[in-house]
């Protein structure tokens, strides 16, 4: 595989930064010389400064960008600038209010304004267009010395801005959405993250709408706007989407879970899949143009259970349920809430008495809950979020099956403000009624943050933990144990890694697994190898892996608590060179000092385990093709990227990949 940016950094340097202050400060100089005063703003982040009878200017910094109103070119009515980055993207951008984009937006800004952009070298030229300037002079001084800055003056090829062109620009560029306004819009395709991304007609515009899917015309109202481009919140359905579906759940239509079930299940992995590739193509830099890239992208694998595959749900519970239909909380007492945060909002509960991602031994106890749990004279009140009082927080319900029958146990955690396990006696024994129910427990949490993890846990019924077998293995899950939330796909996804990692099956391989959890996927390949070694930050994960060690009478894998975002010199002076790493970092990707070490370590196989693909690309460039500003050389080549759907009706998506040392 090839990179297809010609070598370009993907990582915000500090040297950048340091220089695109520098630039920042020297323009703040010169306006000063001119006369004019600056008063700082911080809610902006930005300076502000006047001149008499001149418009007010402004300069902002974000990272490596600088943002200015065009008015600063009436200071200095004829200059061009060319700072020497250490990668393309554009420096300065004409907007004082702009959020950060280090440069990669194209799209249309504010109609009085124009994009400044500069070139990596001063013998580089940069194409002229309508929409921009192009920069290409120099800046001497960015020192500190500059009170002598010199801002020379040479336009490049003046003729391709004419007043002809400008003029339409200005016309095409006229439109910028306010904040409350309607617009009517047609949904174009799905981007990252599941939102639908719009164009707003005759202007390019782009918009982003949370449940908007490709063929679909709608009202929308705009929320929130950027620099280039604005969020909406849909009205009304004017005309419906492409393969649209009927919706099976109830709470389709406002539950922040499962928003895609509308759309066709061919069309929500065939959408997820064109994601990826767009990931891997322009954040990664892979190229698509290569011959390799056919055989490194595989088919996204399909989930075969659309519903009823969650091992693991969470509900909430509030003192007012929030009604979608009339947008507001309910006041009444009585309508209290167990249910899933409305989609934005921490403190609005929509009240659910059935969720179809869950088994029907959840959905029973679910429902037995609801029955009972808003009765006056059971005394039990649901914990309120901003005034901090109340005694319910969550409910979490774990599904598992049993290593001697094979059927399905169920375990309940009730997550509560205080220990009284008096007050959950009888709802506890209504539930413990339930043949699956084979465990009970009550997570402790004292601290006015409302996470499901309490300070202690207490067993009110049965056992503390229940078991799930995967991929012919025992494991033992307790109430915050980490385990793969899709049972069927997990074995999949494991399989996956196994065919992968290549096993000779001598036993005369290591593994090094990193952020292992509770060692999941190293057990599952520890009778095949000579020895696994797992690493992961949190304590309980640890003691979790150790136990499934036990429980399955594996005896060559070492468990070690450590954080991989932390390592030092010493980091793998405890174990062996290894034949093949796994890595399956949470959401945020590996830290540059775990993937330095990595490159340094050389092992012949590494296979990436993500549930980020955009961090997992912007990693698997570095391993890749380094970063030759840093002196960090590439060293791996990527042979194949799988995408996997762990969670049909959402917008997550699942990568397995596989590296190889050159």
């Amino acid at each position: 595989m090839t990179r297809s940016d010609g070598g370009r950094n993907p990582l915000k340097t500090i040297e950048k930064e340091d220089r695109a202050a520098k630039v920042a400060a020297a323009l703040q100089r010169l306006t000063k010389e001119k006369g004019g005063r600056w008063e700082e703003r911080p809610q902006m982040k930005t300076l502000v400064g006047w001149k008499p009878g001149e418009k007010d200017v402004s300069i902002s910094r974000y990272g490596c960008s600088i943002y200015f109103s065009l008015n600063i070119c009436s200071l200095f009515p004829n200059f061009l600038i060319r700072h020497q980055l250490l990668s393309s993207p554009p420096l300065l951008h004409s907007s004082a209010m702009a959020m950060p984009s280090f440069g990669l937006s194209r799209l249309p800004l504010r109609p009085c304004l124009q994009t400044l952009r500069c070139t990596t070298t001063a013998r580089r030229s940069v194409p002229s267009s309508p929409r921009s300037i192009s920069i290409v002079n120099s800046l001497p001084s960015l020192d500190g010395t500059g009170d002598a800055l010199a801002l020379n003056t040479a336009m490049e090829n003046p003729s391709a801005t004419t007043t002809s062109n400008i003029d339409k620009q200005k016309e095409k560029n006229r439109f910028f959405p306010k904040r409350g306004q309607s617009l009517e819009l047609v949904c174009d395709s799905i981007a990252f993250k599941g939102k639908g991304v719009c164009k707003v007609a005759d202007t390019g515009f782009v918009v982003m709408c949370d449940r908007a899917f490709p063929g679909e015309r709608f009202l929308g109202r705009v929320t929130r706007k950027k620099d280039n481009y604005a969020e909406v919140k849909k009205m009304k359905t004017i005309s419906p989407h492409w393969d649209l579906v009927e919706a099976p759940c109830e709470y389709a239509s406002h539950c922040g879970g499962c928003k895609s079930q509308s759309l066709s299940y061919k069309a929500q992995i065939n959408a997820k899949e064109q994601q990826v590739r767009d990931l891997v193509v322009h954040v990664g830099k892979f190229s698509d143009k290569n011959m390799e890239f056919a055989h490194v992208m595989q088919p996204i694998v399909p989930c075969d259970i659309q519903f009823g595959y969650r091992n693991k749900m969470e509900f909430s519970f509030g003192p007012k349920g929030w009604i979608p239909e009339l947008l507001q909380e309910s006041n009444d007492a009585r309508d209290y809430a167990l249910g899933l945060h409305a989609p934005g909002f921490f403190d609005k509960v929509l009240n659910v008495n059935k969720c179809l991602l869950q088994s029907d031994p959840a959905n029973k106890v679910l429902a037995t809950v609801q029955e009972y749990w808003r009765d006056p004279k059971f005394d039990l009140s649901p914990y309120d979020v901003r005034s901090h009082n109340g005694f319910l927080k969550h409910l979490m319900l774990r599904s598992g099956r049993s290593g001697e029958t094979g059927l399905p146990e169920l375990m309940v955690n009730f997550v509560t403000s205080s220990y009284k396990p008096e007050l959950l006696k009888p709802i506890v024994d209504k539930i413990a009624a339930i043949p699956e129910v084979v465990s009970i427990v009550n997570n402790v949490n004292t601290s006015i943050g409302n996470t499901s993890v309490g300070e202690k846990e207490y067993t009110l019924y049965g056992k503390s933990s229940i078991i799930e077998i995967l991929r012919g293995l025992t494991f033992q899950i307790s109430a915050n144990s980490f385990f793969q939330t899709n049972t069927h796909q997990a074995e999949i996804l494991y399989k996956l890694i196994e065919d992968y990692a290549s096993l000779k099956g001598d036993g005369s391989e290591v593994v090094l697994d990193l952020f292992c959890g509770t060692g999941t996927i190293g057990l599952t390949l520890a009778k095949k190898v000579r020895h696994v070694y797992g690493y992961e930050v949190v304590a309980q994960a640890i003691s979790d892996a150790n136990q499934n060690a036990k429980l399955n009478g594996i005896c060559n894998a070492t468990f070690i608590e450590g954080d991989l975002s932390k390592i030092d010199g010493n980091f793998g002076s405890n174990f062996p060179r290894p034949d093949i790493v796994i890595t399956d970092p949470n959401r945020p990707g590996m830290h540059l000092k775990l993937i330095k070490f990595l490159l340094m370590l050389k092992a012949p196989r590494i296979i990436y385990v993500s549930c980020n693909p955009a961090t997992c690309v912007r990693d698997l460039n570095i391993l890749c093709f380094g970063v030759p500003e840093r002196n960090i050389i590439g060293r791996y080549k990527l042979c194949k990227l799988q995408p996997v759907d762990m969670f049909p009706h959402t917008p997550h998506i699942e990568c397995v990949c596989l590296l190889e040392l050159l």
